[in-house]
């Protein structure tokens, strides 16, 4: 039997860790890292710096290469068979390193339940008929620190707030009945396929982190002040993460 534990580990920054968190981590027999490219070799890095702070016992630390994702194939099936390598490698580790069973953990940037896929991953390892129980150490979402960082609620008052992508919201446009969405895994700007009167945006990248970038203000006045940014923080670091927040004022912000 294997005893997953997917430990949510916020934004990078070790301080976002929760007490049963670092238990957690303390407790497993391994920790796998996954190493996703020179290009992300600060997200390795990151999670390097978090064991070395909060380890205290034996688990031991094992690295290995994420398989990557196919670029040109449709998005769903390209995802669906990326998703199976990634079991794939998941059960060669364990095969490797804990052949009698054990605890293992995987550390998962902000938490599991918010666009991560690791929790569907590891029912792939259920299906190939793996004896596992999961459990799951809550972390902090990046909305929920681009949220703190730019000192706002993320609803207003007894409103609701839709949770989507970049690819939905160019594809369908600004969702009705809805007055604030928040806007995960944009790779190409899609708030500028919005109409920009009456928006307000507040956008962060790499949050939490030492190199922390923080833009808000109306849409029309701040937009291409984000897209260039965004281009050259991508070019430095040679990866990207961000997230935003966009919300109809009505005369309010």
């Amino acid at each position: 039997m294997i005893d997953l534990h997917l430990i949510g580990i916020g934004t990078g920054n070790p301080d976002h860790l929760t007490r049963a968190a670092i238990a957690a981590m303390n407790a497993a027999d391994l920790i796998l890292l996954p190493r996703k490219g020179r290009a992300k070799s600060d997200l390795i890095d990151l999670r390097r710096e978090i064991c070395a702070q909060v380890l205290t016992g034996a688990t031991r630390i094992v690295e290995f290469d994420l398989p990557v994702r196919d670029p040109v194939a449709a998005y769903r099936d390209a995802v669906d068979r990326w998703h199976d390598a990634i079991a794939e490698v998941w059960a060669a580790q364990i095969a490797a390193h804990l052949p009698g069973g054990g605890r293992l953990g995987l550390l998962v940037w902000g938490d599991p339940s918010l666009y991560d896929s690791t929790l569907r991953i590891a029912d792939r390892l259920r299906a190939r008929g793996m004896a596992i129980r999961v459990h799951v150490e809550p972390g902090i979402t990046s909305l929920q620190a681009l949220t703190a960082a730019h000192a706002i609620p993320l609803n207003t008052l007894a409103a609701p707030v839709l949770i989507t992508t970049g690819r939905r919201l160019r594809a369908e446009g600004w969702p009705p009945a809805i007055d604030t969405i928040a806007v995960m895994l944009d790779g190409g700007c899609a708030f500028e396929t919005l109409a920009p009167d009456d928006l307000v945006i507040w956008w962060g990248a790499y949050l939490g982190m030492p190199h922390q970038a923080l833009i808000a203000g109306p849409l029309a006045l701040v937009a291409d002040d984000i897209v260039r940014t965004r281009a050259a923080l991508r070019d430095r670091h040679g990866w990207i993460m961000d997230i935003y927040v966009l919300r109809r004022s009505r005369g309010r912000l």
